[in-house]
């Protein structure tokens, strides 16, 4: 690549010395000619070898043989070789302009793609191809669709979404709830439930009770979700306290109910570092205690 540059570089300065001498006199041009040749003269009686032609003297003899008869001014190679460098010249003109293939789609074409897979990992080439003919109306060839595909690393092979991924995706929809103890002054013990959005990081309620149960804590998930479709998940951990009456009863409100590994608080990183910093209720009034 930095031999390519150089070369691109060398021939825009012979093309800015070319277009210095239009605007010479054709008398200085002539004169300065027929100085040059009377210096190659003494190399040519002296039998001087010159050096090897690179890629940017070639380029700039076969370009500036096109304006005049150069079989008079060949010194430095043969003129079967100069035709050969004009042969090869056409041939890889030639070459890129007749290249097999479709030409490229378009740039935002492109961007939706790698949008599209880095959004849905589980999706391929055919539903992509497939999204964008259905609901955009752009056809493109599944087979076009997998060149623009980002590379994803070898090591995971897996075509299912990564709960990472899921997380990111559905953040605006999903709250998380969890319980944690809180020691009172006079040493009572109580469990604080709180329940926070997982996008902005808000608690949007938190509730204090001395003996937690299935159904208090139901009734404090349904106060925290109330009436409106803002949420879609609700995740929390395998604690027994969230029984099976409970879940499907927070099915029933449009809300659909994700556990978390077993042993794995990671799975519900940002509820549990709410319940356990606890920089807020150290020690709890008793009085909103049940």
């Amino acid at each position: 690549m930095l031999r390519f540059v150089q070369i691109a570089i060398q021939v825009a300065a012979d093309a800015g010395r070319w277009w210095t001498l239009a605007f010479r006199s054709t008398r200085s041009i002539n004169a300065e000619n027929l100085f040059l040749r009377r210096q190659l003269a003494l190399y040519i009686e002296r039998g001087v070898k010159p050096r090897r032609i690179d890629s940017v003297t070639r380029i700039a003899l076969v370009v500036l043989s096109r304006f005049f008869h150069w079989r008079d001014a060949l010194v430095v190679v043969r003129p079967e070789t100069m035709i050969r460098w004009h042969r090869a010249g056409w041939k890889l003109f030639w070459r890129l302009k007749s290249r097999p293939g479709r030409p490229p789609i378009p740039l935002k074409i492109q961007a939706l793609i790698r949008r599209m897979a880095n959004e849905n990992a589980s999706w391929g080439e055919e539903r992509i191809a497939n999204e964008l003919l259905v609901k955009l109306g752009i056809q493109v060839s599944p087979r076009t669709v997998s060149k623009y595909l980002p590379n994803r690393p070898t090591r995971r092979p897996r075509r299912d979404l990564r709960w990472s991924t899921f997380l990111r995706l559905h953040a605006q929809g999903i709250i998380a709830c969890d319980f944690f103890v809180a020691v009172t002054a006079t040493f009572r013990l109580l469990y604080v439930f709180v329940v926070i959005e997982h996008c902005s990081r808000r608690l949007i309620h938190c509730n204090v009770t001395a003996h937690p149960s299935a159904a208090w804590t139901l009734q404090q998930l349904r106060e925290a979700i109330g009436t409106q479709d803002r949420y879609e998940y609700l995740l929390h951990d395998r604690d027994s306290i969230f029984a099976n009456h409970l879940d499907e009863s927070i099915g029933r409100l449009g809300v659909k109910v994700l556990k978390s590994p077993p042993h794995n608080p990671m799975a519900n990183a940002i509820c549990e570092r709410c319940t356990i910093s606890r920089n807020g209720p150290e020690s709890v009034d008793e009085g909103f205690a049940d």
